[in-house]
């Protein structure tokens, strides 16, 4: 054994070797639900903070065309905030997972890295996309694996 071998071989390292901070995206949909769901129990296990994040979209042909895009995206946001408590109150006293809730605004893929980035995600947890056509131009979670930045779980 060389004399560097045996220094690394009896040096204690404080801390937890899985994620402190997981980011799960949610938009409502079913796929995103079941990540939410995986990335709780993931939390649970590791100890680890769910930052829960909702991208709330920017679309300016909407807002041109009058649409009242910024209150339907906060009405959603609200809904998924209230359907987020009401899961975690069911597990109370059964699975304790520390969660915060986080609004972004933009594209979905560049909300989550931003979410990400910010928030100094050790991992990412996304939905497959459910619509077809993401599999020709490449979906949220493509991207993000792409990416290289993060660990990104894809939860069908």
């Amino acid at each position: 054994m060389t004399e560097q071998h045996e220094q690394h071989a009896h040096r204690f390292e404080r801390g937890t070797d899985g994620p402190k901070v997981i980011v799960v995206g949610v938009d409502g949909s079913d796929s995103s639900l079941r990540a939410a769901a995986y990335a709780g129990g993931l939390a649970r296990r590791q100890h680890a903070l769910l930052a829960v994040v909702y991208v709330q979209p920017v679309l300016a042909a909407g807002a041109a065309l009058g649409a009242p895009v910024a209150e339907t995206t906060d009405e959603l946001a609200e809904d998924l905030v209230g359907y987020i408590r009401e899961a975690a109150e069911r597990v109370r006293g059964i699975f304790d997972v520390r969660w915060e809730f986080h609004t972004f605004r933009g594209d979905p893929y560049t909300g989550l890295v931003k979410a990400a980035d910010e928030l100094k995600a050790d991992a990412v947890v996304v939905g497959a996309s459910e619509q077809a056509g993401h599999r020709i131009i490449g979906s949220v979670a493509v991207r993000l694996v792409k990416s290289g930045r993060w660990p990104v779980t894809v939860v069908p």
